[in-house]
């Protein structure tokens, strides 16, 4: 959202700054979400984002599934799989290891306590374990201002994720902002990220960002690699556009396959992110709604085709 997304560029700047960044998210917040049913919200962005009617009766399309999905599927699982932090051990507990776990090297509740004292390892990644596209790189410890960096941690802890999205999984998620080693290959690049999607438990396709300090393309494959001619974001990309490069699979695809298999089977649709660090897996993320259910498919029949695939009885 392009106003999070201001607001998260000027929240640090002073405290000025982050109060007015408050207020003005709470306002923004209070006039277009709190004000309504999670049903009324998901069917006006779902007709901002494609221009008609969300059938929440009979839906067809993977977009109209995975909205169908957020208004009616409960599990208590949910909720821990979605927070950044509490995703990790049910992780370790699924698999019997920790080692595809992003090493973390600091947790908290409380937005006061990153400082250079609790901090101390480089390079490293900042987020909160309770929303999407909240973080900050930090390379090495010369480059903080500490006092700026509490202000986006503390605007990020106040952020009602769930009151925008109305996935209900984030409802409840204890807020708190997690710090995490920084993944780099031996070129000293962030890794690619290997976004496989399964359908009843089924790898129908994966979705990757591919160098996304450089280019930062986004290319789609089939389970044995082949590329499938769709794209789908947010983005206003009216068109396919293909791959502008040719991107061997990763070392570690099969490992990547079989615990992604492991994670899907508790889910119709889910999303299980990986990242290849020269041979080395670790998991990213799980993500039960893709886009929300909002991003688009180009070419559009991409989004009935996987809808078609998609039981919702299973």
């Amino acid at each position: 959202m392009e106003l999070i997304k201001r607001l998260n560029e000027n929240c640090w700047k002073s405290d000025l700054h982050y109060f007015a960044c408050r207020v003005i998210y709470e306002l923004w917040l209070l006039k277009n979400y709190r004000l309504f049913s999670a049903e009324t919200v998901m069917r006006r962005r779902f007709r901002n984002a494609f221009g008609r009617e969300l059938d929440l009766q009979n839906p067809r399309t993977l977009n109209e599934k995975i909205q169908w999905l957020k208004m009616y599927e409960r599990h208590d699982y949910y909720p821990i799989c979605a927070d950044k932090y509490a995703m990790k051990q049910w992780v370790k507990n699924l698999l019997g290891t920790d080692e595809y776990n992003v090493p973390v090297i600091y947790h908290t509740d409380n937005w006061r306590d990153i400082s250079a004292q609790t901090v101390s390892q480089f390079p490293c990644i900042v987020k909160p374990n309770h929303s999407s596209h909240d973080y900050i790189i930090l390379r090495s410890a010369d480059e903080v201002n500490w006092r700026q960096l509490r202000r986006r941690c503390r605007f990020w802890i106040k952020r009602d994720y769930y009151m925008e999205s109305r996935e209900w999984q984030y409802k409840d998620i204890p807020r708190q902002i997690v710090v995490e080693q920084l993944l780099v290959t031996k070129e000293g690049k962030i890794p690619n990220d290997y976004k496989l999607n399964y359908l009843n438990g089924k790898l129908e396709f994966i979705y990757v960002s591919y160098d996304r300090e450089g280019m930062n393309a986004r290319c789609v494959f089939d389970e044995k690699w082949n590329v499938i001619p769709f794209y789908w974001g947010n983005s206003n990309q009216k068109e396919y556009v293909p791959c502008p490069v040719a991107i061997p699979s990763p070392k570690s695809l099969e490992k990547m396959k079989e615990i992604g298999s492991k994670i899907a089977k508790f889910f119709k649709y889910v999303r299980v992110d990986f990242y290849d660090v020269d041979g080395e897996l670790y998991i990213g993320e799980i993500t039960l709604h893709h886009g929300g259910g909002c991003d688009k498919f180009r070419p559009a029949e991409y989004d009935m085709i996987y809808g078609d695939k998609l039981s919702l009885s299973e």
